[in-house]
């Protein structure tokens, strides 16, 4: 127990390191893409597990990100499983307060082969909005007006996204990869001139815009190094996520749609996860990553300069 607390308080210590964990929308935490993913050589293998997980981002700019979701995996099969995902968000920033309900994750996953050594998983899946994106505040930097947020401060992406994935597990190694295509644009129409009292306009600039935002795709990779012992694992893995499409919104002051420069490129976190079994159902995880690189160009508010993912899991 004294070495669990040690690591637990060494990983909360690395928070206030540079770090970023997974900023594509959540799609690198779905079904066969998730990291820290239990191995077996056995075929049948029904998985049903709760998992409550507190998550904090801060943002490049002063916005803090909350969440609370709560992960259920529900077993059909000997060879495949449902998740859904849940997640209450609340942010906290100098434009103001934000929070309500995230979009919902469902996934569905098999198992598409299994040898003596490897286990091949396969994901399909879909990102559901739960708000249009276009939450308001009003306060003393908004002069007494109603004025759209910041996609930072938003608690839904406001699109719908479709995602796949595929996985390849071994005792040691996971190799992972995923896509996430949005199918729509949201409604957010966030614009600097919103905030005609807040006394840092430089500052207010630093946030991109991007009005009526449909997000270009995503294809993620991750590549994670476990070590396995009796009660505890951890993990070390690198997680790049490039944008290969550009983004397209609306054209601020105008009714015309464009593509917008430098939204594409890659975004890499290299990642360490340590996780303790109390017993057969009870564990915990905790995941902290270090960021590598990022997209010039962000209005999707999806990029983070620090991020650390605390769960406790319960299998049945």
């Amino acid at each position: 127990m004294r070495f669990l607390i040690t690591i637990i308080l060494l990983f909360v210590g690395f928070q206030f390191t540079y770090a970023q964990g997974c900023s594509d929308a959540g799609f690198c935490t779905m079904g066969a893409m998730k990291p820290d993913q239990n191995y077996s050589k056995r075929i049948a293998i029904k998985l049903r597990s709760v998992e409550l997980n507190y998550y904090k981002g801060t943002s490049l700019l002063t916005p803090v990100i909350h969440a609370m979701t709560v992960d259920f995996t529900l077993g059909i099969n000997d060879y495949s499983s449902f998740q859904i995902k849940l997640p209450y968000q609340w942010i906290k920033g100098n434009l103001g307060d934000n929070a309500g309900l995230g979009d919902i994750s469902l996934s569905y996953t098999r198992l598409l082969k299994a040898t003596d050594d490897w286990n091949i998983n396969g994901t399909l899946g879909a990102k559901i909005p739960t708000n249009d994106a276009n939450a308001t505040v009003n306060n003393e930097n908004t002069g007494g007006m109603d004025s759209p947020i910041h996609m930072y401060y938003q608690t839904s992406l406001g699109s719908y996204d479709a995602i796949a994935g595929i996985s390849a597990i071994s005792n040691n190694w996971l190799f992972a990869t995923g896509i996430q295509i949005a199918l729509t644009e949201n409604n957010n129409q966030f614009a600097w001139s919103g905030f005609p009292n807040y006394p840092d306009q430089e500052y207010l600039e630093k946030y991109n815009r991007g009005p009526e935002l449909k997000r270009g795709i995503d294809v993620m990779l991750r590549v994670e190094r476990n070590w396995r012992f009796t009660n505890f694992n951890f993990s070390l893995g690198a997680l790049p996520i490039w944008r290969i499409t550009k983004d397209e919104s609306i054209i601020p002051g105008t009714n015309e749609r464009a593509k917008l420069d430098g939204t594409t490129g890659m975004a890499l976190s290299v990642l360490a996860s340590f996780g303790y079994h109390f017993d057969v159902n009870n564990s915990i995880k905790i995941i902290q990553g270090i960021k590598i690189t990022d997209r010039d160009f962000n209005p999707d508010g999806l990029t983070r300069n620090d991020v650390l993912s605390i769960s406790y899991v319960y299998k049945f």
